[in-house]
C-alpha cells in the first residue's frame, strides 16, 4: 500500500478530487448566484449587468453536455483541478506532501472550487497567466506574447478583477513598459476585450457605473473591516488559514526573482486594496479569491525551508479535514441543525415542481428577486422573470427581453413578502408564497427616460422641472394606450445617502406617456436643505414600481 502511494501520489491525489468535485457538483442543489449565471447563457452577450462575459460562456459549454447541475459546474470544476495542476507545477515539486496538505487545507478550492462562478476562471486564468509570465521572462518569442495577451484578456473577461492583478504584475516590475513585446501584449489583450468594451459603450457603461460608482457604497461602521480581516483569514482556511497567510506574507526571495515578486505584489496588493475598500463599504470575502495563487505558492516557497511551520501545518490537516468533509457532506445531505444551511442547500426539492402544476405552466413573474426567479426557472423550466423594485438595486433582468416576450400575455405573480395580497398560497422551505394569475402581464421596466439634467440644484419650496426624452419599443406603447388610467401611476423617488426618503406622485396618465416622445415633469418637492438623488418609477397595478431611469443628483440650497 505504501508503495503504491509512493510511486502513484499524484494521480490517487488529482483523481480523488476530481471524483470528488464531480459527486458535489451532481448533488449539491444550484446556488442562488449559479441559477443567475445559467439563465446569462441563455441570452449570450458580450457583457452583463453585473460580470464579463466568461462566466455565461463556460456554463453553456457544460450545459450543452448535461442539463442539470453537473452541467452548469462541469467547466469551472475542471478549471478547478486544473488549477491546482498549474499551482504544483509554479511551486515546484520537492515536497509534495506539504503542497498536497497546503491544497487540501484550503477549503474554499474544496466546497466553492466546483460552483459555477465567476471566481473560478479568475483563480484559473490568474494561475495561466503567472505561468505564461514565468515563460514570458525567459523569452520574447511571438508564442508567448501572443499566449499572455489572450491570458490578459481573459482574466478581464472572467472578472473586473482581473485587471489588478495586471496592475501588481506591472508595479512589480516597471521595466515591462519598456519591454516592446510587453506592449504588444497589452495591446492584442487589449483588442480582444473591445468586444466588451463595445457592449459596455452601448449599455452606457451600466457595469462600470454599478461596480464603482453604486455597488456598496454605505455609511462606514468599523465591522466592515474587522469582517474583512476575519473573512481573509477563513478564506486561506479555515484552520491554517493563520499558518499559511504569516508564511506566504514572511517570505523573502531574491530581488532578481521576478515571478515571485509579481507572486509578492499581487498578494499585497489585493489585500491592501480590498482593506482600504473596507472604509467604502461591505467588502465580500471572495473578492481577493485571486490571492489564493500566490498565497499557496509563497506560503510553500516559506514552510519547505522551516521544519517547525512544516510540523504544525500537518497537525491542523486533520482539523481542517474533519471541518471540510462535514460541510461537504452537509451540502448534499441535510444533517446539520443550521437553518442556513437548510435555507441555503435543501430549500428548492420537490415544491418547485408542485407550484409548476399550480400555474398550469405559464410563465412567472417573481417580485423584485433575480435569485428565486433564476431557480424557480432552472428547477422548472418555465420561462421566469423578476421585476426590480425602483428602491433596491437593477440587475440583468432589467435588460434582457423577457419582458417584452411577456407584455400582456397570462401569467402567475409570485412573491413571499405580502402574502395576504395574494388570493393563494403555498407553503414552501423558502417560506410562504403567495400567488396569483394574471390574464394579461403589463409591466414597465423596459421603458427609460433618458434626462437632460443629470444634476440639479434647487432652493427648498422650489418647482423642480426634468426635462427627458422617452426610449420605449412599440409594444409598451400600445400596453400603455390601452391601459386604465387607475391601473397606472408614474412617480420620482427622492433617496438621501442611497436611502429612500420618499416619492412624489406625477400627474401624467399612461395614455399621455403613450403619445409623446418627450416629456417634461414638473414636482413639487418640500424637501429640506441637503443632497439627494432622484430616480423616476412607473408601476403598473399591483407590481413593483420599476427603474426608468438612471440617478439625477439633486442639491437643495
Amino acid at each position: 500500500m505504501n508503495r503504491l502511494l509512493t510511486r502513484h501520489h499524484r494521480s490517487i491525489f488529482y483523481f480523488s478530487w476530481l471524483l470528488l468535485s464531480l459527486w458535489q457538483a451532481a448533488y449539491t442543489e444550484l446556488q442562488d448566484d449559479e441559477a443567475y449565471y445559467w439563465v446569462y447563457s441563455l441570452f449570450p452577450a458580450w457583457g452583463y449587468f453585473d460580470h464579463p462575459p466568461l462566466i455565461a460562456i463556460i456554463i453553456k459549454a457544460g450545459y450543452s453536455i448535461f442539463q442539470n447541475e453537473l452541467g452548469i459546474r462541469l467547466v469551472p470544476l475542471l478549471m478547478n483541478l486544473a488549477t491546482i495542476l498549474l499551482l504544483e507545477k509554479l511551486a515546484g515539486k520537492e515536497k509534495p506532501t506539504l503542497f498536497y496538505t497546503i491544497v487540501l487545507s484550503l477549503a474554499i478550492m474544496q466546497i466553492a472550487g466546483f460552483m459555477a462562478a465567476p471566481d473560478i476562471p479568475l483563480i484559473f486564468f490568474t494561475a495561466v497567466f503567472f505561468w505564461v509570465y514565468k515563460k514570458f521572462l525567459h523569452t520574447s518569442s511571438f508564442g508567448y506574447t501572443l499566449l499572455l495577451g489572450l491570458v490578459m484578456s481573459a482574466l478581464m473577461y472572467s472578472k473586473y478583477h482581473g485587471v489588478l492583478i495586471i496592475l501588481f504584475i506591472f508595479l512589480s516590475n516597471p521595466k515591462l513598459l519598456f519591454r516592446p513585446a510587453f506592449l504588444i501584449a497589452v495591446g492584442i489583450a487589449t483588442i480582444f476585450f473591445l468586444p466588451h468594451l463595445f457592449w459596455q459603450y452601448q449599455h452606457d457603461y451600466v457595469s462600470f457605473k454599478y461596480h464603482l460608482i453604486e455597488s456598496n457604497v454605505n455609511q462606514y461602521k468599523f465591522s466592515y473591516t474587522t469582517e474583512y480581516i476575519g473573512g481573509q483569514i477563513l478564506m486561506a482556511g479555515p484552520i491554517a488559514g493563520v499558518i499559511l497567510i504569516p508564511a506566504a506574507l514572511w517570505y523573502r526571495n531574491n530581488q532578481k526573482d521576478k515571478p515571485a515578486r509579481a507572486l509578492q505584489f499581487t498578494l499585497v496588493g489585493f489585500y491592501i486594496f480590498f482593506f482600504i475598500s473596507s472604509f467604502r463599504g461591505r467588502v465580500e470575502a471572495n473578492w481577493t479569491a485571486p490571492v489564493l495563487v500566490p498565497l499557496v505558492i509563497l506560503a510553500y516557497y516559506f514552510i519547505k525551508e522551516r521544519k517547525n511551520w512544516e510540523k504544525a501545518l500537518y497537525i491542523t490537516l486533520p482539523i481542517s479535514l474533519i471541518v471540510i468533509i462535514l460541510l461537504r457532506i452537509a451540502m448534499v445531505v441535510d444533517i446539520l441543525p443550521m437553518e442556513t444551511m437548510k435555507e441555503r442547500f435543501h430549500s428548492w426539492k420537490g415544491w418547485p415542481e408542485q407550484m409548476k402544476k399550480e400555474t398550469q405552466g405559464l410563465p412567472v413573474i417573481w417580485n423584485n428577486s433575480y435569485q428565486r426567479a433564476s431557480k424557480y426557472w432552472f428547477y422548472t423550466g418555465q420561462t421566469t422573470h423578476s421585476l426590480n423594485w425602483y428602491q433596491g438595486r437593477k440587475n440583468n433582468y432589467n435588460y434582457w427581453p423577457v419582458e417584452t416576450q411577456l407584455l400582456q400575455q397570462p401569467v402567475y405573480n409570485l412573491d413571499i413578502y405580502n402574502t395576504e395580497r395574494f388570493p393563494k398560497n403555498m407553503s414552501t422551505p423558502i417560506g410562504i408564497i403567495g400567488y396569483r394569475y394574471d390574464s394579461s402581464f403589463i409591466s414597465f421596466s423596459t421603458i427609460q427616460f433618458i434626462t437632460q439634467e443629470r444634476s440639479m440644484v434647487s432652493a427648498a419650496g422650489k418647482e423642480l422641472e426634468i426635462h427627458a426624452s422617452l426610449k420605449m419599443d412599440p409594444a409598451h406603447r400600445s400596453a400603455l394606450q390601452n391601459m386604465k388610467k387607475e391601473n397606472f401611476s408614474m412617480r420620482l423617488g427622492i433617496f438621501q445617502k442611497n436611502k429612500w426618503v420618499k416619492d412624489i406622485l406625477l400627474n401624467i396618465t399612461p395614455t399621455q406617456l403613450a403619445n409623446t416622445r418627450n416629456v417634461l415633469i414638473r414636482a413639487t418637492h418640500q424637501l429640506d436643505k441637503g443632497k439627494y438623488f432622484m430616480r423616476i418609477a412607473l408601476q403598473a397595478g399591483t407590481y413593483p414600481a420599476s427603474h426608468n431611469s438612471e440617478k439625477i443628483s439633486l442639491e437643495i440650497q
